[in-house]
């Protein structure tokens, strides 16, 4: 144990040394300093700052974790990204941490996350991903997120910029927030959404894929630009979650306080890129198709996570905002994997707003 620790904490010296950490779990603050967000009437959100800290960043990358809140390897997988772009030293590496209770951490834990503490504002396994409150009713989860952005601004000052990435779960969170964030004055926010098992329409049109004489046919709807759609309106009557919150609009809590409209004018203007891997689709190893959403509401996006992307992308250019640039992203040779989407070309290039390799 001694031994891992101390390769642990070599994390950001070497490739070499981050992927033993990757395949070893060790404790997060082995390689990440932790901080107590203080969240007014609920308790603590816990982060982690990647070790070692860049002495004046300019940014910071905030990542996401997944529904298993493996915020240990979504953070790793951060590393791996600014080591290959040369970012460790402007760029503060950031992992917050949704504390659940004891129970329910049987149904969505990682190796070397930290249980909940004394004080810890506790969610649900899946409450946190759409914006839901806290168990004491007092915080959502977007407000948490919100009040960390504030919190890193004033901690280290010369940030200007921060990006907020999830992978799958995390990707959720991030595409319903980024109609909702409350940056701080000075602070540029972006949005990086790297496959997601479902996405949040503004309207009742979902997609069909057109691919010559097979209107319902996905199976060519592989890569960018290979895909085109109607779309149809909904039915509800077959499926009445298709546009409830966290699918649609509909329903949409009222204690996130914003209205449908500035929700999805708020989402049109914000700097996002889609993210997707290549692999991410079909029931083979490493798409995890087992635990994919495959409620009708769901599956009125898309059969598999890759279609569901590129439908959502071609959705977003079409009626959401024909006139900004919300990039997609196809990963080659990645599945389900952050380990393998960030630190990916493309990836670097999404987190960092660099040019790919």
């Amino acid at each position: 144990m001694k031994t891992i620790t101390r390769l642990c904490r070599l994390v950001s010296l070497s490739g070499l040394l981050y992927a033993f950490c990757l395949h070893a779990s060790p404790a997060l603050n082995h390689y990440a300093e932790t901080y107590p967000l203080q969240l007014a009437g609920s308790g603590q959100l816990p982060y982690f700052v990647a070790k070692p800290q860049a002495n004046s960043p300019r940014s910071a990358l905030v990542v996401i974790h997944g529904h298993p809140r493996d915020a240990g390897k979504t953070l790793q997988a951060a590393i791996k990204a600014a080591q290959l772009s040369a970012r460790t030293g402007d760029t503060l590496l950031v992992a917050p941490l949704f504390p659940v209770s004891g129970s329910q951490a049987t149904h969505c834990h990682s190796p070397g996350v930290p249980a909940a503490q004394a004080g810890d504002a506790l969610w649900s396994c899946s409450s946190w991903i759409e914006g839901g409150l806290d168990t004491l009713g007092q915080t959502s989860s977007f407000t948490a997120l919100d009040r960390l952005v504030a919190e890193l601004k004033i901690k280290w000052p010369q940030i200007q910029s921060i990006t907020v990435a999830g992978f799958s779960a995390g990707a959720q969170f991030v595409q319903h927030y980024a109609g909702f964030a409350k940056p701080p004055a000075g602070v540029a926010l972006r949005y990086v959404i790297a496959d997601p098992g479902s996405w949040l329409y503004f309207d009742r049109q979902r997609p069909q894929p057109i691919e010559n004489t097979h209107p319902a046919d996905w199976r060519n709807c592989n890569q960018k630009g290979r895909c085109r759609f109607d779309w149809v309106v909904s039915n509800t009557d077959a499926c009445p979650n298709i546009n409830r919150w966290k699918y649609g609009i509909d329903s949409m809590p009222p204690f996130l306080g914003q209205s449908p409209e500035s929700v999805r004018q708020r989402y049109a203007m914000a700097d996002i890129t889609y993210i997707e891997g290549e692999k991410d689709t079909g029931n083979a190893p490493g798409t995890f198709y087992k635990i994919l959403d495959k409620s009708c509401a769901a599956q009125a996006q898309g059969p598999y996570r890759l279609q569901r992307g590129i439908a959502y992308a071609a959705y977003d250019r079409q009626f959401i905002a024909p006139h900004a640039k919300h990039d997609l992203l196809i990963v080659p040779g990645c599945a389900h994997d952050v380990a393998c989407v960030f630190p990916s070309s493309l990836g670097r290039k999404a987190l960092f707003k660099q040019d790919a390799d």
